[in-house]
């Protein structure tokens, strides 16, 4: 059965899908059967996996719209996972199944057809609090937050938990933070060791050892539609992702959720 897991942050630019992405290759290279979910109609957790957004047959609209089994809008891409993907059609689908019954339960329907297909389903959620981010949140086990070690962040940390509190209550009781990753790393900045300190008393073991540095390779891999581990395999963000992958793994052969 497959750990189900989002990765989410409502405040952009922390390197969510980064995240998402290169999570789910370095699970790959460590051999595990992995499905990635783009659930932002922005699409480039679809692109940065190296399938075209725009060139879908099907893409996670048409599940969610009922209109095509999950299996057959599934893409295989070239970088050792297979990705629902998503592009602009996502943007429309909320006013689509607003009053439809149960529409909040919907991914999570989907998702249990191919979920003991998978070792791993990971789910990239937009930075905005909609219909289809409650979708992913109410498919999920648990949500791994990507933290930029800046002042902003932590301003929008209270609403972050308060926002998966509300989920947890309402929709989905078996949500709850798995982890917590520190992105875009500088250690010679003393304002990122400081705030990586408050996370650290915050979270206590939620928060992973392992933190992504900020890396050139890193940026420059989406635009060739490739997770870093396949443009730059020695370089610091492709070994950090690697090592946070073992982490999280090494983490549920222990008994924890990731």
């Amino acid at each position: 059965m497959a750990h189900i897991i989002a990765i989410a942050n409502q405040k952009g630019g922390v390197g969510k899908t980064t995240t998402a992405v290169n999570l789910a290759a370095s699970l790959a290279v460590l051999k595990k059967r992995v499905l990635l979910v783009d659930m932002d109609s922005q699409g480039n957790a679809t692109m940065g996996s190296g399938v075209q957004k725009n060139d879908l047959l099907y893409s996670v609209t048409d599940v969610l719209l009922g209109e095509v089994p999950i299996e057959t809008a599934i893409t295989k891409a070239e970088v050792g996972y297979k990705v629902l993907g998503a592009n602009r059609d996502l943007a429309g689908v909320e006013l689509a199944i607003a009053e439809q019954e149960g529409r909040e339960f919907i991914l999570r329907q989907a998702l249990k057809e191919v979920e003991q297909d998978y070792d791993f389903i990971i789910i990239d959620c937009a930075p905005s609090l909609s219909l289809i981010t409650i979708n992913a949140l109410a498919a999920v086990q648990g949500v791994i937050i990507p933290m930029q070690c800046e002042y902003y962040a932590l301003e929008g940390l209270a609403d972050l938990t308060q926002t998966i509190d509300r989920i947890q209550q309402v929709v989905n009781p078996n949500l709850e933070i798995v982890g917590v990753v520190r992105t875009m790393y500088d250690a010679r900045n003393a304002l990122t060791r400081d705030v990586a300190a408050e996370l650290e008393q915050y979270f206590g073991k939620k928060l992973y050892d392992t933190v992504i540095p900020r890396n050139v390779r890193l940026a420059e891999a989406p635009a060739h539609g490739l997770p870093v581990i396949y443009f730059e395999k020695s370089s610091k963000g492709a070994v950090a992702y690697l090592n946070l992958a073992a982490e999280i793994v090494k983490k549920i052969k222990k008994g924890s959720p990731a």
